[in-house]
This record gives structure tokens, sequence and C-alpha cells, in this order.
């Protein structure tokens, strides 16, 4: 069972590339001398497949299996990868002053098939980590999962300032290196073979049943708004602390890196503790303990002074760090018969990404470019998460 978690947790790996839309949103805003609202439209085109495609998608893993959802799922990234490669936008200094819309253009292509990708990798891999593995095991293995998930999202904070200082080449050079990574990832898994298990009491999932379910299903329906308002919240976070780190502590030159340390540092360490805590913890009652870490750390950063915001984004970033998995995991142990149904609404619910960073976006610009107020927004979010939290305590 062992050997066959090693190429899911591979997939998770480039499923964390879809993350790229964080720091891209920095990154862009520069090249491209966008607003905070124009850049932040980034993660719209890297989330709205979430919207769009989740709930399909869980429709043909109905029927085509998870592994069939997941193959797909690694090369339409790989086809989102290749569009900018295609165009020139790879290894030297890109010249983004030249031809900047088409450039532009280009890149929200990119991000969207990118998007595409992480959708439906997202549908088959977070069920599919249960198919591989031990019984009760499922919350941990999943929380590993997204640490590994966390470290592909670190990959887009890390290379570039490290790729300009030695080699003296651009942000652009991540669709190669993506591409590559998950042409490996391609031929690892489709060389693997995994048995999906099958529920006995399961019925085919349709259209219809999905929205039955979230519709007339209470609980669903909160445990789905709560991806919502999580992922839309880590999306705001990943993408403003960059922002905060040049326009308020003036950190330029490296400040993707020390947002990195300051944020997806502690996810991917809060991830692989979590999993380890996970065995002798229930869900529900870890799931209220890190909602309560992410909401002290975003008050720390209005409280003031760099130190305490620091240390405020650090606790974010272990708060946040096993949220996703423990909603996901709590919801289907709930309902293990509607697997695809559940995948499929909860990987729609990641939409929350692309339609919650521009409304931080706005909020910041309304308060004069002051991307500090824009933070009450993912501070909104957490308090929903709140609310779920301590219901599922209750319920356990």
């Amino acid at each position: 069972m062992k050997n066959k978690t090693i190429p899911i947790f591979f997939v998770f790996l480039c499923m964390g590339f879809g993350d790229v839309v964080g720091p891209l949103v920095s990154l862009s805003k520069d090249s491209f001398h966008l607003s905070n609202f124009m850049a932040q439209l980034l993660p719209l085109f890297g989330m709205i497949m979430f919207g769009i495609l989740s709930v399909p998608m869980g429709l043909v893993q109905d029927k085509k299996g998870k592994s069939f959802v997941l193959t797909l799922g690694l090369i339409l990234a790989l086809v989102g990868l290749v569009i900018p490669i295609l165009n020139g936008m790879y290894g030297p200094k890109v010249d983004f002053e030249v031809a900047s819309v088409s450039k532009f253009y280009v890149l929200l292509v990119s991000i969207l098939m990118l998007g595409a990708g992480a959708t439906t990798l997202q549908v088959a891999g977070n069920p599919i980590m249960r198919d591989v593995s031990p019984e009760g095991k499922y919350s941990s293995n999943l929380s590993l999962a997204q640490s590994i998930k966390a470290i592909g999202s670190s990959l887009g904070f890390l290379v570039p300032p490290a790729v300009a200082v030695a080699f003296g080449l651009d942000w652009s050079i991540l669709f190669p290196l993506f591409a590559v990574l998950i042409i490996i990832s391609l031929i690892w898994f489709r060389s693997s073979r995994i048995e999906e298990k099958k529920q006995e009491n399961a019925h085919p999932a349709t259209l219809a049943s999905c929205l039955r379910l979230f519709a007339s299903n209470g609980y669903v329906m909160l445990m789905v708004l709560g991806i919502f308002f999580y992922v839309g919240a880590e999306v705001s976070m990943s993408s403003g602390v960059p922002l905060l780190m040049k326009e308020k502590y003036g950190i330029e030159s490296f400040g993707l890196l020390v947002s990195w340390m300051l944020f997806f540092l502690p996810i991917f360490l809060g991830r692989a503790v979590g999993s380890a805590i996970l065995r002798v913890i229930k869900p529900s009652i870890f799931l209220v303990f890190t909602v309560i870490i992410s909401l002290a750390g975003i008050v720390l950063l209005f409280i003031g002074g760099q130190v305490l915001a620091f240390a405020g984004i650090i606790m974010v970033g272990l708060g946040f760090a096993n949220i996703f998995p423990l909603i996901f995991s709590i919801t289907v142990d709930q309902l293990p018969e509607r697997t695809n149904e559940l995948s499929g609404l909860m990987i729609t619910a990641i939409v929350g990404g692309a339609l919650i960073p521009p409304v931080m976006g706005k909020v910041a610009d309304m308060a004069g470019s002051n991307i500090l107020m824009g933070f009450l927004v993912p501070m909104v979010c957490v308090l929903y998460i709140a609310v779920i939290a301590f219901r599922n305590l209750r319920k356990a």
C-alpha cells in the first residue's frame, strides 16, 4: 500500500502548481503595471475552472474512474504550461513591455488551462488517496499529501528569486520547470496500478443528484461553503502577503522569499505535523484548534508593528495548513457512499479562490490602495469556518 501512495503523493506535488496564481499576482503586477484589482483577477482565471469543471469531472469520474480523471488532469495542466513556452515566455529575460497586452492574454490562457488541470486533479486526487490509505488513516494521509502539495505551491515563491540571482532569468522559467515535473508524474502514475475501492451501497452520480445533495442536506451545504471560504481566504493571503511585504514594509527584492518563509513554509510544516497529530486526535477537535490559530494570526496583522505582523502571518499559515483536508475528509467520512458527488461539490467550492481575492483587491483600492485593509476579507472567511468547526465539534 505504501508503494501505491508514492505516485499519488507526487501527483499532489504537481497539483500545487495551480497555486502559482498567488505569487504571480505580485510578479505580474510589476511586469504589466496592474492595479490591485486587475492583479487579483489572475486568481479568477486560475480558479474559475473549479466552479465550471468540478461537478462534471465528478460525473466523469463516476463512470470512467479516478485513474482516468487523474490522468486527464495532468494532461490539461501540461497543455497550460506548454502554451506560454510556445509563445516564447520562458528561460531568458522576457521583455514584458513589448507586446505586453498579447503576453498578458497568453498568461491568462495559460493560467486558465493550468486551473483546469488543477481542478481535475483535485476531483480525483483527494478521493483516490482514500483508496490507497489504510483504514482510519485517510485524514492523516490527506494532510500529508496536502503538505506535499504545499511544496509544489512553494516553488512559485522560491524559484523566481533563485533563478534571478543565480542565472539572471525571470519568473517565466516556471513554465518549463513545471512541465517537466508533470511529465514525470504522468509517466510514474500511469505505470502504477491503483485499485479503486467501490462502495457497495453507492449509486451512480448525476448532475441532478449532486445539486439535490447540496440543496437538501444542510450539513453538506455548510461544509461545501466552508471549502469555498477557506480557499478564498488562502488565495487572498498567498497573493496579499507579497504585496504587504512590498507596499507596507518595503521588502521588494526578496519579497517572495520572505512571503514563502512566513506563509507557505508554516503551511508545509503544519501539514506535515498535522498528519502525525491526526493519528491521535479527532479531526473535529483539530479543526477547531486550527481555526482559532488562524483567527488570532489575522488579528495580529492589524495590531501594528512588523514583528507582530510577521508572527501573525506565520500563525495564519500554521492554522490554514490542515483546514482543507480536515473539512474534506470529515465530510467524506460522514457520507462515504456519496464520495464522487461530494468530491465534485467540494472541488467546485474551490472557485472561492477566484471570487474572493478580487473582493480583497477592491477593498484595498477603496481604502486608498491600503493592502492591509484587504485582509479584513480573509478574516470574515475564517469566521465562517469557525462556525462550522464548532458545529462539527458538537456533532462529534
